[in-house]
């Protein structure tokens, strides 16, 4: 039970991060709110894991997976922030949630794993839910719908790197570099897109980062908890509270085709998660 209200927590605020993120958009470039989530998340997790888990603070072990997973997650950054700051968050995060159906064609691309014909089959249904959205040919596709995407493809090249990385280092150890070679690369591209924010910027981008710690720190314990695929269902619902989110706080809902699209991709996604549940527990 305390798994499941530690994963539920970590969706519940992390669309409170990017309700920032999409409204300090608005004044700021892009990369520079992403500088701000990367930047003070280093200076807020490194003192955190030094006091708390210092017994983590340890080289790692497998560098270079450490570095890819933080480029892939990197990537889904930018490429979220910069699709919520055009489109709905609603809209964003719905084509975002390819990632389980990406994720599935990954394990058996990359990790050999063995993907059956129920599983393939909700890969199809979650890809017409994505074409739903998109509605090619019916509507324009702009860069930020194909960023919401590419979203979802970058996180499912994430979640499988950690897979890797999960039986070499530890979480913490894991969180902390997420943050310090992002923070590293993002630091080196701000400089180009910087402009001087004021007090109240300067505190969003700071409580951005910690809800963003916050968040992934949850995860991360419920994940210590709980097997991934028993929590994984859990994470669509991060869509709730993005929905009510961007209704209440910019004005955006999602239309009829947003919602059936939806629906395709959720059901999909939650198809593959209780088959893996199962698949697992035997």
């Amino acid at each position: 039970m305390k798994a499941v209200l530690l994963n539920l927590t970590a969706w519940s605020v992390l669309p409170v991060m990017d309700g920032m993120a999409k409204y300090l958009s608005y004044d700021m470039h892009v990369f520079q709110v992403v500088w701000g989530r990367y930047f003070f998340m280093t200076i807020i997790s490194l003192p955190l894991t030094y006091f708390f888990f210092k017994k983590y603070f340890i080289k790692p072990r497998n560098i270079y997976i450490q570095f890819i997973r933080s480029i892939f997650l990197f990537l889904s950054t930018v490429l979220f922030f910069y699709a919520i700051s055009i489109i709905s968050m609603a809209k964003a995060l719905a084509l975002a949630f390819v990632c389980p159906l990406i994720v599935t064609l990954l394990s058996s691309l990359l990790l050999k794993e063995k993907v059956g014909v129920h599983r393939w089959a909700a890969v199809f249904v979650g890809f017409i839910g994505a074409l739903i959205i998109i509605q090619p040919g019916f509507i324009k596709i702009d860069l930020a719908t194909l960023a919401g995407l590419a979203t979802g493809i970058a996180y499912a090249f994430y979640i499988i790197s950690t897979r890797k990385l999960s039986s070499i280092d530890n979480p913490f150890l894991t969180l902390i570099f997420t943050g310090l070679f992002g923070a590293i690369i993002i630091s080196l591209i701000v400089p180009f897109f910087w402009i001087t924010p004021n007090l109240n910027q300067w505190l969003l981008m700071i409580a951005l980062a910690a809800v963003g710690t916050f968040g992934h720190f949850c995860l991360i314990m419920s994940l210590n908890l709980a097997e991934a695929s028993k929590l994984s269902p859990l994470a669509f619902f991060e869509i709730i509270n993005n929905i009510l989110i961007g209704y209440f706080f910019f004005g955006d809902f999602p239309n009829k085709w947003l919602w059936l699209g939806l629906f395709f991709i959720i059901s999909s996604g939650i198809y593959i998660s209780v088959r893996e549940s199962k698949r697992t527990s035997k």
